[in-house]
């Protein structure tokens, strides 16, 4: 989860510092491109990890700069960059950068090796940048070279998986829990299982993922962030809350666990507490998630003012995204869906999306749950059984299902469905909820 920069005027608001450039390496006409290494916010991850990587950053730059054919500098460069744009969510700062800088790599005569590992690089980037077919060419041609190393079927579960390819994705997940059973494996696992329905399965190997990573690391929290939603989604909030705390424990200031309290908070009607929180998240790092639930608070309060500014401030990091080759489709669906109320719009990006990636049952579900708002239930309900083909027990389309059985006449059908829906759980959210409950 994940997304942009450009949002001075709420960075100003929440109070936070000014994005500058700390270390930016001199260049010439014959150097290598190397992006700058930005400035956090104050607080993000454990005491000592910013000097860590302020250090390591510079020691690479002056690598590479001494000898242009240290392909390995290079290679630990890229590397270090693509964890700091995970960790501070600057990813239109660094994610094209480091495409480069992998690209020369692989172009200037790497042992296969080498190769391989600036093509893992090049596909987890390009995955990042939700450019999924390329990922998967891009991974496809690494797993040539060396089909024994696990990294290389994990962007090959998540390309596939968003490709719709779920049969695919399973076959790559065997050959990598296989190989190496560690957090990256056991969390597709999870993944895997839960789009497959097998819900308590997928918390069962979350739970693996979260004991094999060490405590603090972005990666296990960021895995351990997972199991609460896990837990959330299915209506257990006493534990999704212990997870997120557990994650803030172990990392704190972690944003993704501040911004996840702040949606329990609204949950249980603590909407001021959920806005402190949600401010704190969005101070940390640029993630338009964050916004989208802050804009969709102020809307529900009717602050059409305050929703509308935020709404607009989206859609300057959206587009800032997509100029950095990320590709945004469904992230405009959902703005327009539900903070702009323009179905009409958010179906027209839902549709790019699904002329790329018909068997997504994420993209199908937004194409349901579009065509529900519109009034098209035919189409609503076609979206819907492909976003059901994997037998997922989500709350969220079961309740879409019972609300289109109703509206399709079969009211007594529906009813037992959105009732099953809301018993799975109680605290479930969306843009239907209100009608399913009061049907």
């Amino acid at each position: 989860m994940k997304n942009v920069l450009l949002y001075a005027l709420i960075m100003l608001a929440s109070g936070v510092l000014t994005w500058q450039c700390q270390d930016t390496p001199p260049q010439t006409e014959t150097d290598v491109a190397i992006p700058a290494l930005l400035e956090r916010s104050a607080g993000i991850g454990p005491d000592g990890e910013l000097a860590q990587i302020r250090s390591m950053y510079r020691e690479l730059v002056s690598k590479v700069r001494a000898d242009p054919n240290d392909l390995n500098a290079r290679l630990n460069l890229a590397e270090l960059l693509m964890q700091e744009a995970r960790i501070s969510g600057e990813h239109g700062h660094y994610y094209p950068g480091i495409l480069t800088l992998l690209e020369t790599v692989v172009t200037e005569k790497p042992n296969p090796a080498q190769k391989y590992r600036a093509l893992v690089d090049k596909a987890s980037v390009q995955m990042s940048l939700h450019q999924f077919e390329a990922a998967r060419a891009t991974a496809t041609e690494a797993v040539q070279i060396n089909p024994n190393e696990a990294s290389i079927y994990g962007v090959l579960v998540d390309a596939n998986v968003e490709l719709g390819h779920y049969e695919q994705a399973v076959e790559m997940a065997d050959k990598m829990v296989s190989i190496r059973p560690d957090i990256r494996s056991y969390s597709r696992i999870s993944y895997l299982r839960e789009i497959y329905g097998q819900v308590t399965g997928a918390i069962d190997a979350m739970k693996l993922a979260v004991s094999a990573g060490y405590p603090g690391m972005e990666q296990t929290e960021w895995a351990r962030l997972n199991l609460g939603q896990l837990y959330l989604r299915y209506g257990m909030i006493d534990s999704a809350r212990l997870q997120f705390q557990l994650a803030l424990s172990a990392r704190p200031n972690y944003p993704f666990a501040i911004a996840a309290m702040a949606g329990l908070e609204a949950l249980q009607g603590r909407q001021a507490e959920a806005d402190r929180l949600m401010d704190q998240a969005c101070a940390l790092i640029p993630e338009v998630g964050f916004f989208v639930e802050k804009a969709k608070w102020e809307k529900e309060k009717g602050n059409a003012k305050g929703s509308g500014a935020l709404t607009k401030e989206i859609l300057a990091m959206l587009a800032d995204d997509e100029q950095s080759g990320h590709m945004m489709g469904l992230e405009y669906a959902r703005v327009y869906l539900d903070l702009l109320g323009d179905p009409q719009k958010a179906l027209e990006y839902a549709l790019t999306e699904y002329r790329t990636r018909p068997d997504n049952i994420d993209v199908n579900r937004s194409l349901a749950t579009i065509y529900y708002h519109s009034g098209n239930i035919k189409l609503a309900g076609e979206h819907l059984q492909k976003a059901m083909r994997t037998h997922s027990r989500s709350p969220e389309l079961t309740c879409l299902e019972g609300l289109i059985k109703a509206k399709s006449g079969k009211v007594s059908d529906g009813r037992i469905l959105i009732r099953k829906a809301f018993t799975a759980n109680l605290y479930l959210e969306c843009s239907f909820c209100n009608e399913a409950k009061a049907l």
